[in-house]
């Protein structure tokens, strides 16, 4: 999240015009994440979430995101509901872009989540992939494994002037992940960016998801994998073997893993640091100026390859309950 385009009041009086959600009372930008632009909306029908879509999201892909969101909340799985405008459309337009309002959630995300959050958490993403089951529409994983060496090709400078020598060792990465990829494995939506800043928790129990954005098909496990590396390293870069266990037991609540799925963590969990390496590193010298976002560090996630590739099979401690 974060505000690239900042809406005039006329402007956003337009855009309301097309909804029936009655007049503005409140309207703050929210100055977080790196890939749109995203507003507190107030109204006299309630609170919400206003978005403008810009950089990597796709026009063509949000009746995909949205479409989702709604058959979420539909199927009774806590996330923002879009808001329909008075043509029945959940997609908008302003200045050019493509928009959407979305229900606001309660509850609150968590900096540095606790092993219970994360055994919660692992509850929140099975459910997800549980309710998005029969959901029908598909959308291509433009971020996976095969998009990787062609994103680093115009990168490698980029890897040099962060840390010497690093071009060689992420392109060595890249052959070895390329190598050991696994296939086969169940699929179905995922979210692909289950991180704790897009989980809400009411207390220490999972209340919603956030930002399906990158949603889109692929290996279950492979979410699984994106979220060993997001909830279960600990600030001095140490992975925290007691969290990831609690992130799989609370996921294997609702739905157990294969032993394919579990013998493929550990190449999974390095791809998906990969993967966020890969576009911070382009996100790094890429955030327009005056953006108010300030881009995240792609270094947080060299050392997270830098412990998958010493220790490969880390993370199947983390299939124990």
């Amino acid at each position: 999240m974060a505000v690239y385009t900042d809406l005039s009041d006329e402007e956003l009086d337009l855009l309301l015009a097309r909804y029936d959600l009655g007049a503005p009372l409140a309207f703050k930008g929210i100055a977080e994440g790196v890939e749109n632009s995203n507003f507190l909306l107030e109204t006299e029908a309630g609170h919400f979430i206003l978005t403008v879509y810009e950089k990597r999201v796709r026009k063509e892909d949000l009746p995909f995101f949205l479409g989702l969101m709604r058959w979420l909340a539909d199927h009774d799985y806590p996330c923002a509901t879009p808001m329909p405008g008075l043509d029945g459309g959940l997609i908008q337009e302003v200045r050019g872009k493509p928009a959407a309002i979305v229900s606001f959630l309660p509850g609150l995300s968590v900096r540095r989540p606790s092993a219970r959050h994360c055994r919660e958490a692992g509850e929140g993403l099975a459910r997800l992939h549980l309710a998005a089951e029969g959901f029908p529409m598909a959308r291509t994983n433009d971020l996976g494994q095969t998009a990787w060496a062609p994103l680093f090709a115009g990168l490698h400078e980029a890897a040099e002037a962060l840390k010497p020598g690093l071009s060689a060792t992420i392109a060595a990465d890249l052959d070895r992940l390329a190598a050991a990829w696994p296939q086969g494995l169940p699929t179905g939506i995922v979210h692909a960016d289950y991180f704790p800043d897009n989980v809400f928790f009411q207390g220490e129990r999972f209340a919603a998801t956030i930002d399906f954005y990158f949603a889109c098909v692929d290996a279950l496990a492979y979410d699984i994998a994106v979220a060993l590396n997001a909830w279960c390293f600990e600030a001095d870069g140490s992975f925290n073997i007691t969290s990831a266990r609690a992130l799989v037991a609370g996921y294997e609540t609702h739905r157990a893993l294969s032993s394919a799925e579990r013998a493929a963590l550990p190449v999974l969990a390095h791809g998906a640091a990969m993967r966020f390496f890969l576009t911070r590193l382009h996100d790094w010298g890429a955030t327009p100026a005056g953006a108010l976002v300030k881009p995240k560090d792609p270094l947080e996630y060299e050392r997270k390859l830098a412990v998958h590739r010493s220790a490969p099979d880390l993370v199947l401690f983390g299939d124990q309950a």
